[in-house]
C-alpha cells in the first residue's frame, strides 16, 4: 500500500531509490541529496522502494523544498489474503508465463540483450493479462513449478525452491502497481538497474517518457557478491550432491534474475551513465549499448570541505578512520585485523569506525567480538555515525576496506579536507588515488595507496609507512587536494546533470 510523505500531480524529475533516500545515511542516499539541493531549479519526486518496513527507521534527511512528492512502497511487505480460486489458466494464455519465466530465469537474456519481447514491455501484460494471481496462484503455476523444480533441483527441499520463485518474482507486480498510477513526473531517472531499474524502464516503455540510469556500482555484480556470501540461502546438498566448483541452483535463480533486470533496465535508458571508466566498460560488458553510456563523476563541496584543513592540528593525527556501513560488503573485519598489526608498531594509534550499525547487527556484534578477542579495545572505536565535517581535521588516513565500490564520496570528501586515504582495489579507487581521468591526472602523483581486497598485511604496511613518513604524507595531501579542486567539484558534478535534465525535460513535449 503506498504511503505518501509529500504528493504532489506535477513535478519535474521523478527519482527512484531502491533501498536509500530518504531512509538510509551515506553513499548514494548522499548523492540524491547533492542533486536535490544544488539543482533547487528543478521540482523533484521520489518513489522509495523499501524491502519490508520493519527493516527502515525514521527519515534521516531534511527534505528539501524542491522535494515536492515523496511517495514509500514496499517490494516485500504484509500483503492481504488474495481471494483467489483453484482453477485453471486457458493454455494460450499461460504460454506467456513460460516466457516471463525465460526471460527473468534462464540464461537466454545474458546471452542476447535485445531478446526483449514486447509485451514484456507493457503495463497491460502484467495487470491483465499475467497478473500476479496467474503466475503465482494458479494451478498451471503450481505444476509448472513444480515441473521445473524435479527438473533442476530435486535434491533441493522442494519448500526452499517454491519461496524462492516467489520471493524473486512477488516485487514485479508491486512495481507494475507503482507504475499504473504514478502521475505528473517529466523525466525519470534511477540511480540503478534492479528493482528501480525495472520500475524506470516500465515507466519509459509505457509513456516514452526520458528515462536516465546512473549506477554507482554495477548492481548486477554487487548483487553476486552479496547472493555468493549470503547465508540466508542455505545450500542444503550433502557432498556428493555438488559438482566442484558449482553455483548454488537457488544463488544462480537470483543472479538471473538480476542479470535480466540489468539488461532490460539497459534497454530504456538514455544516457546510461557511470561513475569511471571501469565501470562504464563493465556496462557495455553486460549488455549496455556503447552509444549510450558517458560517465560522470561524482564530486563534493571542495570550498566548503578546504575550510576543515585549516582546523587540522600540526602533526599528522595517529587515527585511521574507515566511514561506511558496518556491514559485510564494507569487509571491516580486514581493517579491524589490520588495526592489530599497525598497534604492534605504533601502540597509541587509532582506528575510527565511523556508521551505522543497525543494517546488520549479527555482523556489527562479530566485529566489535572481535575487537575484544584482538585486545584491541584501546585502540578501535565504533562511533557510529558522526558530522564528517568533526571527523576530518581529527583524522591522519581515510581508508576504505570494502570488497566492492563504485565510486565512494568518502574518499573525495576526505581529499578535499586535506586527507590521503588508502583504499582496497575497488570500484574507482585506483582512478581516485593514482590518477586516472587523463594524463595530467596521472602525473599530479599518489594521493595515498592502493591495495589489495582481504588483506589486513597489505593495509597495515601502508598505515605504518604513511603515518611514519611525515614527507610522504605531505605530499599526498598536496596531491589529493590538487586533485579534488580539479576533477571533482560539486559544481563540475551539478553542471553535468543540469544539462542533462534540461535536454531531457526539452525533448519531451507533452
Amino acid at each position: 500500500m503506498v504511503k505518501y510523505i509529500r504528493k504532489a500531480d506535477n513535478f519535474d524529475i521523478l527519482i527512484i531509490a531502491e533501498g536509500t533516500y530518504p531512509y538510509v545515511k551515506g553513499g548514494v542516499s548522499s548523492w540524491i541529496h547533492q542533486l536535490l539541493t544544488g539543482l533547487s531549479e528543478f521540482k523533484f519526486g521520489i518513489v522509495f522502494l523499501g524491502s519490508r518496513e520493519e527493516d527502515y527507521g525514521d527519515i534521516r534527511y531534511k527534505l528539501p523544498d524542491n522535494l515536492v512528492h515523496l511517495e514509500v512502497h514496499y517490494l516485500f511487505g504484509k500483503k492481504g489474503e488474495l481471494n483467489i480460486q483453484k482453477k485453471n489458466v486457458e493454455p494460450d494464455k499461460f504460454k506467456y508465463v513460460y516466457s516471463l519465466h525465460e526471460y527473468f530465469g534462464s540464461d537466454k537474456n545474458s546471452k542476447n540483450g535485445d531478446y526483449i519481447p514486447d509485451y514484456i514491455k507493457s503495463l497491460d501484460f502484467y495487470n491483465r493479462v499475467i497478473t500476479e494471481e496467474v503466475f503465482l496462484y494458479s494451478k498451471n503455476s503450481w505444476e509448472f513449478i513444480t515441473e521445473n523444480y524435479y527438473n533442476n533441483c530435486p535434491n533441493y527441499p522442494f519448500v526452499d525452491y517454491f519461496w524462492t520463485v516467489r520471493n524473486i518474482h512477488s516485487p514485479i507486480w508491486v512495481i507494475t502497481d507503482v507504475a499504473q498510477n504514478l502521475k505528473g513526473y517529466k523525466v525519470i531517472h534511477s540511480p540503478s538497474t534492479g528493482y528501480a531499474g525495472f520500475l524506470g524502464a516500465l515507466l519509459h516503455f509505457d509513456t516514452g517518457k526520458p528515462f536516465i540510469l546512473t549506477e554507482h556500482g554495477i548492481y548486477v555484480r554487487e548483487r553476486k557478491i552479496d547472493l555468493l556470501s549470503a547465508d540466508w540461502i542455505e545450500d542444503k546438498r550433502n557432498l556428493f550432491q555438488k559438482e566442484l566448483g558449482e553455483l548454488d541452483y537457488l544463488k544462480k535463480m537470483w543472479i538471473k534474475f538480476f542479470e535480466g533486470l540489468g539488461k532490460f533496465t539497459y534497454k530504456a535508458s538514455n544516457p546510461i551513465i557511470s561513475l569511471f571508466e571501469i565501470a562504464r566498460q563493465i556496462q557495455i560488458r553486460y549488455g549496455a549499448d556503447p552509444e549510450k553510456t558517458i560517465v560522470i563523476p561524482n564530486g563534493v563541496d571542495v570550498k566548503g570541505l578546504g575550510e576543515l584543513v585549516k582546523k587540522r592540528p600540526k602533526k599528522v593525527p595517529k587515527v585511521i578512520t574507515l566511514i561506511g556501513r558496518v556491514v559485510p560488503i564494507k569487509d571491516i573485519k580486514t581493517f579491524i585485523k589490520a588495526m592489530r598489526i599497525v598497534a604492534n608498531y605504533i601502540p597509541d594509534v587509532e582506528g575510527w569506525i565511523v556508521g551505522p550499525e543497525d543494517e546488520d547487527p549479527n555482523y556489527a556484534e562479530e566485529c566489535h567480538f572481535l575487537v575484544d578477542s584482538l585486545g584491541l579495545q584501546e585502540n578501535v572505536k565504533f562511533l557510529g555515525f558522526q558530522n564528517i565535517k568533526d571527523i576530518l581535521p581529527k583524522t591522519g588516513i581515510l581508508t576504505l576496506t570494502s570488497i566492492s565500490e563504485g565510486m565512494p564520496l568518502v574518499v573525495i570528501e576526505g581529499f578535499a579536507a586535506g586527507v590521503p586515504a588508502i583504499t582496497t582495489d575497488v570500484g574507482s579507487c585506483s582512478q581516485l588515488i593514482y590518477g586516472g581521468i587523463d594524463e595530467e591526472d596521472k602525473k599530479l602523483g599518489k594521493a595515498g595507496e592502493v591495495v589489495p581486497i582481504a588483506n589486513p598485511e597489505a593495509l597495515a604496511e601502508a598505515y605504518v609507512k604513511l603515518l611514519k613518513n611525515e614527507d610522504l604524507w605531505n605530499s599526498c595531501q598536496k596531491v589529493a587536494l590538487e586533485r579534488v579542486r580539479k576533477y571533482y567539484s560539486l559544481e563540475k558534478f551539478l553542471n553535468s546533470y543540469r544539462n542533462i535534465y534540461k535536454e531531457a525535460l526539452n525533448s519531451w513535449q507533452e
